[in-house]
C-alpha cells in the first residue's frame, strides 16, 4: 500500500501547504503517519516564508486521540482554528475477489474514518471561533468516488464515503458558518501514483497516462492544491457540501473509445 499526505514530497498535501503558506496563513500544521521529509518541508517553509508558524506532527489520522490532540493544540496556541484538510489516505490496488475483509476495513479505517474525525474534531473547533462560528473543513476524496472505473472497489466506495461526510457535515453543521466539501481528483503523479508513472516511464507510455479525460494527461499535485486552496479561501463562501472534481473533464462524460465519436 502506498501512503498520501504531507509527508510526500510530490505530495498534494505538500503542494497545498506550500498555497496556504503563500496565501498569508499564520500557522499551519503538517502531519502524517510518516516523518521522513516533514522537517524538511518545515525548512524550505520556514526559508520562504518566515512569518508562518510551521508545526509538523507525526501521528495516524485515523487515531481519534491523536486528531483530537492537535486540534486542541492548535485551539490552545492560536485561539481558532479556521481549515483543516484532511488528505490523508492509501490504495491497495487488489481486486474485490482478492480483498480480505481486513484489507477493506483497513482502507476504509485509512480513507474515510481520518476524515471522519477530522471533520469532527475541527467542526467543534471552528465552532468556537469568535465572533462567529466560521471555517472550512475539505476532505479528499476521489473521482473515484463519484463513479466507477477510477479505482478499486475498496478504494472507491471509501472514497465515496467521504463524499457523503462531507454532503452531510454541511447539512448538520446548517446555520453555522462552517463549510465542508470534497476534492476529488483524477490521475494525479503523487507518492501514491509514482509506481504507475514510473512504471509507464520504463515502458514508453507516460503519455497514455490520462488519455481517458478530455485533456488526455495526468495532472500535477498543484492543479489539486489550487482547487483545496480555493474552496478553503474567502473566494468560496458560497461553496458548501459540494464534490469538486479535478479531474482533467474525466467525470464529465462515460468511458469511449479512443478514436471514436465521444
Amino acid at each position: 500500500m502506498q501512503t498520501a499526505g504531507t509527508n510526500s514530497p510530490i505530495g498534494i498535501g505538500r503542494a497545498t501547504v506550500h498555497l496556504f503558506a503563500e496565501s498569508g496563513c499564520k500557522a499551519i500544521y503538517i502531519c502524517d503517519i510518516y516523518d521522513t521529509h516533514l522537517e524538511t518541508h518545515k525548512r524550505e517553509l520556514n526559508l520562504l516564508y518566515p512569518n508562518v508558524d510551521i508545526h509538523p506532527r507525526k501521528f495516524d489520522a485515523a487515531d481519534e486521540r491523536s486528531v483530537k490532540n492537535v486540534v486542541e493544540e492548535a485551539l490552545r496556541t492560536y485561539g481558532r482554528l479556521d481549515i483543516f484538510f484532511a488528505n490523508a489516505g492509501i490504495s491497495s490496488g487488489k481486486l474485490f475477489t482478492d480483498t480480505t475483509d481486513e484489507d477493506f476495513m483497513r482502507l476504509l479505517r485509512a480513507n474515510t474514518l481520518s476524515v471522519f474525525l477530522a471533520a469532527k474534531y475541527a467542526a467543534k473547533a471552528m465552532l468556537q471561533n469568535k465572533p462567529y462560528p466560521t471555517g472550512s473543513i475539505i476532505g479528499t476524496a476521489s473521482v473515484a468516488g463519484i463513479r466507477s472505473n477510477a479505482g478499486g472497489t475498496d478504494y472507491s466506495a471509501s472514497k465515496a464515503a467521504v463524499v457523503s461526510i462531507m454532503q452531510t457535515c454541511a447539512y448538520q453543521l446548517s446555520g453555522t458558518g462552517i463549510r465542508c466539501n470534497a476534492i476529488c481528483p483524477g490521475i494525479i503523479e503523487t507518492g501514491m501514483t509514482k509506481t504507475v508513472y514510473d512504471a509507464a516511464r520504463a515502458r514508453g507510455t507516460q503519455s497514455k497516462i490520462g488519455q481517458l479525460n478530455p485533456l488526455k494527461r495526468g495532472g500535477v499535485a498543484d492543479e489539486v492544491a489550487r482547487a483545496v486552496l480555493f474552496l478553503a479561501s474567502d473566494e468560496a463562501s458560497y461553496v458548501n457540501g459540494q464534490a469538486l472534481p479535478v479531474c482533467g473533464g474525466l467525470s464529465a462524460g462515460h468511458p469511449y473509445v479512443l478514436g471514436k465519436l465521444a
